[in-house]
């Protein structure tokens, strides 16, 4: 499923560093760690009509990310929120809009791997851009199970939501090939990890299954859709999932920012039965559309 180009995205303005700068103009040096190693962190945020969706949850985990890969700054969150409000400001944007929000070790002194060479301080960008859900929720997807591993906490930690995502482009790659809208990633043990952008989880005897987040990215929308299932008294465990279990459940649907909660109606080539689960999907569904004013920060809140 190919995201499409929207015009009113050809003029936005977009934050580097420190201001605000058109689309044609907006740049970080070559010399910036994001360009060097993937050396940066990164976050999906959501602009609903009732204002940016789980803000504190995302700058929380973009702080825990860069503490973890020993950022020597870290921008205070009232500086991050400034960017986010003013960047919103200049384009226009209210609603229906998605933010890519990363955070660059910033510029370096010499070419190398050395983060001791960055000494300018990290370099903020926020990209907001016209975009709704990139899946149709209503459909779901077709996904396929890769060769390409999650990597696990022995090789790169997948709670820090870096921007090594080569992995993952992997198996996306795999899934464009093989005609399908997502690649299905497994842990090194041979269990379901999560698909090549979202979070996972299933359906089965009227109670709802995740991976552990050993392998996978413990995502905002996966910890709310979990609370959600709390909310509504639907058995919700994490465990270890196999492929056979997917194809056999009553239900498979993925969950991310980009396109909330969606129905996994294939895997493998096997069409999942969602005779039993489509009314837990349309239950978890609908809370999470209730609960989103819930969790929205009005974006004249932003302004520092």
């Amino acid at each position: 499923m190919l995201q499409q180009f929207d015009p009113r995205n050809q003029d936005i303005q977009i934050w580097v560093g420190t201001g605000l700068f058109p689309r044609n103009e907006a740049k970080v040096s070559v010399f910036d760690s994001s360009v060097q190693g993937g050396d940066a962190v990164w976050e999906g945020l959501r602009v609903y009509e009732n204002g940016v969706f789980a803000l504190d949850h995302h700058l929380q985990r973009l702080e825990n990310s860069a503490k973890a890969l020993a950022f020597h700054e870290i921008p205070k969150r009232e500086f991050i929120e400034n960017a986010i409000y003013h960047t919103l400001v200049a384009n226009g944007m209210d609603k229906d809009v998605h933010i890519r929000l990363t955070l660059t070790r910033g510029e370096k002194i010499t070419s190398g791997m050395d983060p001791r060479l960055n000494q300018f301080g990290p370099c903020l960008i926020v990209l907001a851009e016209w975009k709704p859900p990139v899946y149709d929720n209503q459909s779901g997807i077709r996904v396929i199970s890769t060769s390409v591993l999650r990597n696990s906490p022995r090789h790169l930690d997948s709670k820090i939501h870096h921007n090594n995502l080569l992995n993952n482009i992997l198996a996306k790659i795999q899934a464009n090939i093989a005609g399908f809208d997502a690649g299905l990633m497994l842990d090194t043990e041979g269990f379901v990890a999560e698909l090549n952008g979202t979070n996972l989880f299933m359906i089965r005897n009227g109670s709802v299954f995740t991976p552990f987040p050993h392998a996978c990215l413990p995502g905002i929308t996966r910890k709310l859709t979990m609370e959600c299932c709390s909310r509504l008294g639907i058995p919700c465990h994490e465990k270890n999932i196999s492929l056979t279990e997917l194809y056999t459940s009553e239900g498979v649907f993925a969950t991310g920012t980009m396109g909330e909660l969606t129905p996994v109606v294939n895997v493998d080539g096997r069409s999942i039965d969602f005779e039993n689960g489509s009314e837990i999907l349309d239950q978890i569904q609908n809370e999470f559309r209730r609960l989103i004013p819930e969790l929205c920060k009005p974006i004249h809140e932003l302004k520092a």
